[in-house]
C-alpha cells in the first residue's frame, strides 16, 4: 500500500489541534519538510515525551515521509530548553545516519504555531490565510508523525497520549482509547478539588468545560492536553464576558497603546493586522451599513489567528481584541465579504525582538504554580468500559457511519467512512464492545460484560 493511501485508510489527522487530515497535506511536493516539537503552549508534556520514548522511530517515519514529498530538507524545530528530548532525537539521528537537522527555538508564544515556524526556519512569510505549502514547506506534528508511523504498519488510529496537569496530585501522560469520557483522564491524575473546570488542549486557545460539559466531553483525534484549574479562575470566566459588554469596554478603556498590534505573532511575520484600530472604531460597528466602509474599518481581522496573545498577555488594560476579531470574523463572513489577502508578506524589522517570553506568558496567566512540575514517570493507560466517539474529529465533512445499534466492531475496525469529494478522515472503533447508542454524528460501544 503507498504512503498516502495507508495514511488515508487508518485516518490520520494533525494531531498539533487543527485536524486536518493528512493524506491530503501530505499528497504535495515541497522543497522543505518541518516536523513541529516547539509545543505552541505551556503546560503541555506531550510532544516531549513522545520524544523522549521514540526518538528513533520519530526519525526512521520522518525520513519515510520526506522522501514520499521529494522535500531537499528535514528539519526538526524544537525549543532549545528542551534538553533531554533534543538529545535522544539527536542520538537516534545520529545512529541512523540521517540527514534530519535540529532547528533549536527560543522559548517563546506562539514558538508552536506553524506559520511562525516557517518564518523562522525558512526565512519567508507564508501569505495571508494561506498555508506553509504556499511557501514550499509542510509542517507535520510530531504525534502525527508517530500515527504514520502505525498507519505504514496497517495501524489505524484509535488511541491518544496526552497530558493532564494542574489542580492534581500528579502531572502525568495518559494513553487513552478515542472516546473515553474526560473525567477518567482526569481522575487518574487525582484532581484536588471537588469542583474543577477543565481546559481542553493550552490556556491560550483551549475549550473552557465546567459542569456537566466535561461530563458529556471525550478523548478525541486532537485532544492533546488537559488543564485542571479552579472554577474562579479568570481563564474560566474570560468567554463568558457577553459581547455587549466588551464592546462598551473598548469604547471606553481602549487607550491605543498598540501592544496588541506590536505583539501580534500574525502582524510580526508581515500580516495587515492592527487590532488596536480595530478596536478604536468597534464602538460605531452596529451602525455600519456599508459593507465597503466596514471592510476598510474591519477587514483586517480576516486575519487573526485566534492565538490570544493580545487579551491574554499584550493588553494592560484588560480588554478582548480576540474575541472582537472572532466576532467580526464571523460578520464579515455574514456579509459575504472577502477580504483580499497579501501573498507575499514579509516578516517586519522587529520579529525576533516582539516575542513573548513562556516565563513570563505563564505569570500572566496566572499559571505558575504549575507550570515545571515534574511529570509523573511512566504512562497510565485508560481502559474506559464505554466510549462516545464523534464522526468529526477533524476539519472538513464529517465521517459517514457505517454501523448500527447492536452491531458488534472490534478495536481498529472502521465504523465510519471519509466522506469523498472534500476533507473528511476514516473513524475506527477503539475499543471491542457493542454499539449501545449511534446517530450520525457519534457511536456509543459498550464493552460486552462477561
Amino acid at each position: 500500500m503507498q504512503l498516502i493511501d495507508a495514511i488515508k485508510a487508518a485516518g490520520v489527522v494533525g494531531e498539533g489541534g487543527a485536524g486536518f487530515p493528512t493524506h491530503v497535506k501530505l499528497n504535495a511536493s515541497a522543497r522543505c519538510y518541518i516536523i513541529n516539537i516547539a509545543e505552541c503552549e505551556p503546560l503541555i508534556e506531550t510532544d516531549k515525551y513522545l520524544c523522549r520514548n521514540f526518538p528513533h522511530r520519530i526519525v526512521e517515519t520522518i525520513e519515510v515521509i520526506a522522501e514520499s514529498i521529494k522535500a531537499l530538507r528535514i528539519v526538526i524545530a524544537i525549543k532549545k530548553h528542551y534538553e533531554t528530548e533534543i538529545d535522544a532525537l539527536k542520538k537516534a539521528i545520529d545512529k541512523l545516519e540521517s540527514k534530519v537537522e535540529i532547528f533549536m527555538m527560543d522559548s517563546y508564544y506562539p514558538a508552536g504555531d506553524e506559520q511562525t515556524i516557517v518564518q523562522q526556519v525558512c526565512g519567508v512569510s507564508v501569505p495571508e490565510r494561506g498555508i506553509p505549502l504556499d511557501v514550499n514547506a509542510v509542517v507535520n506534528n510530531v504525534g502525527t508523525i508517530l500515527k504514520i508511523a502505525d498507519a505504514m504498519e496497517g495501524v489505524p488510529v484509535t488511541e491518544k497520549y496526552l497530558s493532564v496537569v494542574g489542580e492534581v496530585k500528579d502531572h502525568i501522560m495518559v494513553k487513552a482509547p478515542l472516546g473515553t469520557p474526560i473525567r477518567e483522564c482526569i481522575n487518574a491524575a487525582q484532581p484536588c478539588l471537588d469542583e474543577y473546570a477543565v481546559i481542553l488542549g493550552g490556556p491560550m486557545m483551549g475549550k473552557v468545560l465546567t459542569g456537566e460539559s466535561i461530563d458529556s466531553s471525550f478523548i478525541t483525534k486532537t485532544t492533546g492536553n488537559m488543564i485542571v484549574l479552579p472554577t474562579d479562575h479568570y481563564l474560566v470566566s474570560l468567554p463568558e464576558v457577553p459581547m455587549s459588554r466588551i464592546r462598551l469596554r473598548a469604547k471606553s478603556a481602549c487607550i491605543q497603546c498598540r501592544m496588541c498590534t506590536d505583539l501580534c505573532p500574525r502582524y510580526i511575520i508581515g500580516h495587515r493586522i492592527r487590532p488596536h484600530l480595530i478596536m478604536r472604531s468597534f464602538w460605531r460597528e452596529p451602525s455600519m451599513e456599508d459593507n465597503q466602509e466596514y471592510e476598510r474599518s474591519f477587514g483586517e481581522a480576516a486575519n487573526c489567528c485566534d492565538c490570544g496573545a493580545c487579551e491574554l498577555f499584550s493588553c494592560p488594560m484588560g480588554l478582548s481584541p480576540r474575541q472582537v476579531n472572532m466576532y467580526i470574523k464571523e460578520q464579515l463572513r455574514n456579509r459575504s465579504i472577502e477580504v483580499e489577502r497579501n501573498q507575499t508578506p514579509s516578516a517586519r524589522e522587529n520579529a525576533n525582538i516582539h516575542k513573548i517570553p513562556t516565563m513570563r506568558l505563564v505569570a500572566r496567566l496566572g499559571l505558575m504554580q504549575y507550570y515545571g512540575k515534574t511529570l509523573r514517570e511512566g504512562c497510565t493507560e485508560i481502559a474506559p468500559s464505554r466510549v462516545r466517539i464523534p464522526m468529526a474529529q477533524h476539519i472538513g465533512k464529517p465521517a459517514k457511519l457505517m454501523r448500527k445499534v447492536g452491531d458488534k466492531v472490534k478495536k481498529g475496525e472502521l465504523i465510519g467512512n471519509a466522506m469523498e469529494n472534500g476533507l473528511s478522515a476514516n473513524i475506527h472503533a477503539s475499543i471491542t464492545g457493542l454499539i449501545t447508542n449511534c446517530s450520525d454524528r457519534y457511536a456509543e460501544i459498550q464493552i460486552e460484560e462477561r
